[in-house]
């Protein structure tokens, strides 16, 4: 196959692109680095199928040839990014994924949306299956990547139903390991930069808040076989293992060596209670659930961070 990637320089579709490229396939990646960084592709360069346009997708999409895969993951993704980016993060889940969709439609490619556990909202309903509709605020801080994310959904479906674009949608839960970026202001990234750096780990709220932490390589995996399946109604990938997020800081703290201690900073608002996936859809259609427990998938991930926190890198 020959498929298109946005967001190719993020840190899921940095991984993706890899995935696609070990399948034999030709990979164009577009991203126009407002979160992406050329160094999550470097190693990706060199390889003759694969193809890089730095481009910003809000704006209409031209590729040359055949494309047998459209799979949108432009988007500020991380608390930190869509806070500061409001506008650019409601432009790319809704003129973004408009033009991802229009280039799938004239290619007749298959089209996978990337969206999230945020359509979930604070969810209340515990664990999150496929078919429940959310707690979301529109209004709220956080609303401008959950309601963006709400909306590709809404119009993937429409694109699905009305032009019969062959489509998929994967909702993704915390995912976390090599290239995150080490001030992207997810849990994990955080919680493992301030211990290297000898720091006090910051936790919000009480700690009581649950989160369930998929290790990358388990993520892709869900994603391509999601890809390759004939189901178009969303699916939630993610891992279903529950964890505190005093729990996490703690296992930060074990692995890393840390003597740092724990200091706590009002919870922000809008900030989910719980997350927690119901896969049971994933494993009945994908064959597919994660293999990589949290201590494993924390040890691979500290790793990779101990060379960006001595180098100086990573953003």
């Amino acid at each position: 196959m020959r498929v298109l990637i946005t967001g190719v320089a993020g840190f899921l579709g940095s991984h993706l692109a890899e995935r696609f490229l070990n399948e034999g396939h030709e990979v164009v990646g577009l991203d126009n680095f407002i979160t992406g960084s050329p160094d999550n592709i470097s190693q990706l360069l060199a390889n003759e199928r694969f193809s890089f346009y730095r481009y910003d997708v809000t704006d209409f999409i031209y590729v040359a040839g055949d494309l047998e895969g459209v799979l949108h993951f432009a988007s500020p993704a991380s608390p930190i990014d869509y806070l500061e980016l409001p506008i650019q993060t409601l432009k790319v889940g809704s003129l973004g994924t408009h033009k991802a969709l229009g280039l799938a439609k004239d290619k007749e490619a298959r089209f996978l949306l990337a969206s999230t556990s945020e359509v979930y909202g604070d969810p209340a309903i515990h664990p999150q299956p496929e078919s429940y509709w959310g707690n979301v605020s529109p209004v709220g801080p956080r609303g401008v990547y959950d309601e963006a994310k709400r909306f590709a959904e809404a119009l993937t479906m429409a694109y699905h139903r009305y032009h019969g674009v062959d489509t998929r949608i994967a909702r993704i839960f915390n995912t976390y390991g090599p290239r995150m970026r080490k001030h992207d202001g997810r849990v994990v990234s955080n919680f493992i930069v301030q211990a290297l750096q000898g720091e006090s780990l910051t936790v919000y709220g009480d700690g009581s808040q649950t989160r369930s932490f998929c290790y990358v390589d388990d993520l892709i995996e869900g994603i391509y076989r999601l890809f390759n399946t004939d189901y178009s109604d969303p699916v939630n990938v993610g891992n279903p293992a529950e964890f505190t997020v005093a729990q996490l800081a703690e296992l930060v703290v074990e692995l890393t060596g840390s003597a740092a201690g724990v200091v706590y900073e009002p919870l922000p608002e809008d900030d989910p209670k719980v997350r927690q996936p119901d896969i049971t859809l994933a494993r009945e259609l994908l064959g597919w659930e994660p293999k990589i427990e949290l201590r494993e998938g924390l040890r691979r991930t500290i790793e990779y961070f101990s060379g960006i926190v001595k180098g100086g890198s990573g953003g």
